[in-house]
C-alpha cells in the first residue's frame, strides 16, 4: 500500500510524514512510490520521470534560467530512532528521528515547493534520489548523469543537505591513501633478528601528529583542511615481530586543489613510504559569483560559509554548474541516534527558497 503524502501541507508536517516512511539505503521503494504518486496527483504542471528509486520532476516554462533542487530519499540505518517523536510546541517544536536532519527536512521543503510554486521566475528541476548514503557507484545522481544527463542541466544546483539553514558553498575534496611498511618476522624473544613493520610507522604517525592543516579563503568561505589516520593494521601473533603494517589516512582538502594535486602533496609529505591511493573525490568551488547564486545569497541573507565535508554539490560542479548546500538541520547531528531538527528551520528554508524562486521577474 502506497503511503499518501500531502505536498501542500505545512512542510513541517510533511517532514514528519516522510520520516515515518523508513527508507534506509537500498530500501527506498515505498518512499519513492509515495513521492511519485503525490507529484502525479498534486503537481500536474510538472513533467515527471522515474529512474529506479529516483523521482524527477521539472517545469518547462521557457524561463531564461533553470535551478536544480536535489535531495536524497535514503537514510543511514535506523538506530532506535523511529517512529518520529516530537518535543516542544509552536515555535519551539522539534522533530526527532532518523532522517529528520539528513535529509527529509530538505526533501519536504523541495516537495512542498514543487507542488505549490506553479509560476516560478526560474524553470525548476527537482531530483529525489536514492542510495546517497552508501558507495558512490550506487548513488542515484550518478545513474541520472549516465542515463538522463539532460535532467542535470541548470544554472544553479541547490542540494538540500543540512546546513543549519545557512548557505554552505562548495565542498571539500576527499581522498584516502594506504601507507604500507615491510619488515622481517622473528620470534619476539629474539626480536633483534627481525624488523618490526609497525615500529616503522613511527615516522608517518609523527608527521600526522605534527601536521598543520591549510586554512584557505575562497570567495570569503574559509576551508580548513584535515589529515587524519583512520585505521592501522598489522601483527601476526602475540610472540612474532610483524613483517607488515598498513596505515589508512583520510585527507580532506580545500577545493582550490584538485585530487591529483592533493595526492602529490601527500606523496611529498610521506616520501619513502609505499603509498597507494584507494579512494578520491574532487571538491567543489563555491561558485557564488554566478548571477543565480548571488540571487539566492540575497534571498537568504547572512554570510555563506564553507562546507567542511564532501556532498553531491561536487557532482554538479564537475558538470560546470554552480552548486550550494542549503537545508534545515544541524549537520553535526546527521547519522546520530539523537538526530533532530527544529521546525523553525524547516519553515525558514521554505520561506527563503520561495522568496528566491518567486522573485519579481527582472
Amino acid at each position: 500500500m502506497t503511503t499518501s503524502l500531502d505536498l501542500t501541507a505545512d512542510p513541517v508536517e510533511l517532514t514528519a510524514a516522510l520520516v515515518d516512511v523508513e527508507s534506509v539505503s537500498g530500501n527506498e521503494d515505498a518512499l519513492a512510490d509515495a513521492v511519485k504518486a503525490a507529484l502525479e496527483k498534486q503537481a500536474p504542471h510538472l513533467e515527471l520521470k522515474v529512474s529506479g528509486n529516483t523521482v524527477l520532476a521539472r517545469t518547462n516554462l521557457g524561463r531564461a534560467s533553470r535551478v536544480v533542487l536535489a535531495g536524497h530519499l535514503d537514510t543511514v540505518p535506523i538506530n532506535d530512532n523511529l517512529p518520529l517523536r516530537r518535543t516542544g510546541t509552536g515555535d519551539d517544536l522539534v522533530l526527532h528521528g532518523c532522517g529528520t536532519v539528513d535529509m527529509k527536512g530538505g526533501d519536504a521543503v523541495f516537495l512542498h515547493l514543487a507542488a505549490t510554486l506553479a509560476d516560478p521566475v526560474h524553470d525548476l528541476t527537482f531530483i529525489f534520489y536514492d542510495c546517497e548514503e552508501i558507495e558512490a557507484s550506487r548513488n542515484g545522481l550518478g545513474r541520472i548523469e549516465r542515463d538522463l544527463p539532460e535532467w542535470l542541466q541548470g544554472d544553479l544546483a541547490i542540494v538540500g543537505e543540512p546546513s543549519n539553514g545557512v548557505i554552505e558553498a562548495g565542498c571539500q575534496g576527499t581522498l584516502r591513501i594506504e601507507l604500507r611498511t615491510k619488515g622481517i618476522r622473528a620470534h619476539t624473544a629474539r626480536a633483534w633478528m627481525g624488523e618490526n613493520a609497525i615500529h616503522a610507522m613511527a615516522g608517518a604517525l609523527h608527521k600526522l601528529d605534527q601536521y598543520e592543516p591549510r586554512l584557505v579563503d575562497i570567495d570569503g568561505c574559509h576551508y580548513r583542511e584535515g589529515l587524519q589516520a583512520v585505521k592501522i593494521t598489522g601483527g601476526v601473533a602475540g610472540n612474532v615481530v610483524p613483517d607488515e603494517a598498513v596505515l589508512t589516512i583520510n585527507h580532506r582538502f580545500a577545493p582550490d586543489r584538485s585530487a591529483e594535486q592533493a595526492l602529490e602533496h601527500l606523496r611529498i609529505l610521506f616520501e619513502g613510504y609505499d603509498l597507494t591511493l584507494t579512494d578520491a573525490a574532487e571538491g567543489a568551488l563555491p561558485g557564488l559569483s554566478a548571477p543565480t547564486a548571488r540571487e539566492l545569497v540575497e534571498a537568504a541573507g547572512g554570510t555563506p560559509v564553507a562546507k567542511l565535508g564532501w556532498t553531491d554539490v561536487a557532482r554538479f560542479a564537475a558538470l560546470g554548474i554552480p552548486a550550494v548546500n542549503f537545508g534545515p538541520g544541524d549537520p553535526t547531528l546527521a547519522h546520530t541516534q539523537q538526530e533532530n531538527v527544529a521546525a523553525a528551520q524547516i519553515v525558514r528554508c521554505e520561506q527563503v527558497l520561495r522568496r528566491f524562486l518567486s522573485k519579481v521577474s527582472r
